[in-house]
């Protein structure tokens, strides 16, 4: 009796056993089960900020290639963040949050200069539902390994002819961007990042963003250098406005007016579809030769042409990352006008219908 007792117990525990392991089994599953593209998306944008880490990556553009060193901690409530540039003339950027500092060596100054990215693809990806999505549609790829890390690739492949197509590889773990290339629609890679060497951690001295200087007694605290280089720093000039306005007759669809670029001479309107942006700049070029045409380095678009209003002549300048094809549509789209207003893009984007002043505008 005590034997068929015993065994019975003895089949009952694995029985439950099984039961556990199964559950073990399933549970592991769900919790490894693949997240979508838009999950890592999602996840991207806060990585790129509140990850610290520290490491070297490589940049490609063209047949231009630099690596940089760089340090990146969320500290305080605030992002902090060293790049050192590893080849050519020496030189840094620190920041911390809004503050960026440039350090020169070479022209033997400190400069506080205008505010910077933090990291690649930051601007893009700091909302949690970034707009680009209407305009690009992300798929997952096979894993791959980089910098000795796991990561998931992304591929954000645009809906028209007038973007990018963009391959992005996360690290599993964290969700950091640790590589990524832009490419034609031929598969042309035309713009490279990537880490070749990268160190998740939270150990990253304070020291690591303090301003360097020639003699080490000189180091100051980010608080102290920016007081010290405000004090130096000569009052800005005051710009004045152009007096002509000019309108945008097309631009692509998804395109949003963003803030504008700081220009002297003319007048300039940048757009972004939250990831590819670029920018029209418009000035008067009076009797000087200046070169037209359109060239690209990289994914980076240049086209310019002049246009003659009345007696005036002006450059219309279109750079940013689009593809040629649709740099030189939106700046044969513009017209220039002979006043004083502000300048303004046509009430239809993504259409040539958009309203134009009636001056008549020449090209040469």
């Amino acid at each position: 009796m005590f034997d068929r007792l015993g065994s019975q117990s003895h089949h009952r525990l694995r029985w439950f056993l099984g039961l556990f392991v199964t559950w073990l089994a399933v549970s592991a599953q769900a919790a490894d089960a693949p997240k979508t593209a838009e999950d890592w998306l999602e996840q991207l944008g806060p990585a790129l900020n509140a990850t610290s880490y520290k490491g070297v990556f490589v940049y490609s553009r063209g047949d231009q290639v630099s690596s940089m060193r760089i340090a990146h901690r969320f500290h305080d409530g605030e992002v902090q963040e060293r790049l050192v540039i590893q080849d050519g003339d020496q030189g840094e950027i620190i920041r911390r949050g809004g503050r960026v500092f440039c350090i020169l060596p070479s022209h033997g100054r400190i400069q506080l200069d205008a505010v910077l990215p933090s990291g690649p693809f930051s601007e893009a990806f700091s909302s949690k539902l970034p707009p680009f999505r209407r305009w690009y549609a992300a798929r997952l790829l096979d894993d791959d390994r980089v910098a000795g890390h796991r990561a998931v690739v992304v591929a954000l492949n645009p809906k028209d002819v007038h973007r990018y197509r963009y391959r992005l590889w996360l690290e599993k773990t964290s969700g950091l961007l640790v590589k990524s290339q832009v490419l034609a629609n031929d598969d042309t890679v035309l713009e490279r990042f990537q880490f070749t060497m990268l160190e998740l951690t939270d150990d990253i001295p304070d020291s690591e963003f303090q301003i360097p200087f020639e003699d080490p007694r000189q180091a100051l605290s980010l608080d102290k250098a920016e007081a010290r280089i405000a004090a130096a720093a000569p009052p800005p000039e005051p710009s004045q406005p152009a007096k002509f306005a000019w309108s945008l007759g097309w631009h692509p669809e998804g395109f949003q007016e963003t803030p504008s670029p700081h220009s002297h001479t003319g007048q300039a309107v940048a757009f972004s579809d939250g990831l590819a942006s670029f920018s029209v700049f418009i000035a008067p070029v009076g009797n000087k030769d200046m070169p037209t045409g359109i060239s690209r380095i990289g994914a980076t678009t240049i086209f310019m042409r002049k246009m003659v209003v009345g007696d005036q002549r002006h450059l219309v300048t279109v750079v940013g990352e689009i593809p040629p094809d649709t740099a030189m549509k939106v700046g044969r789209s513009v017209f220039v006008q002979k006043n004083r207003e502000p300048a303004r893009v046509g009430t239809e984007p993504g259409s040539d219908m958009a309203a134009r002043p009636q001056a008549t505008a020449g090209s040469e």
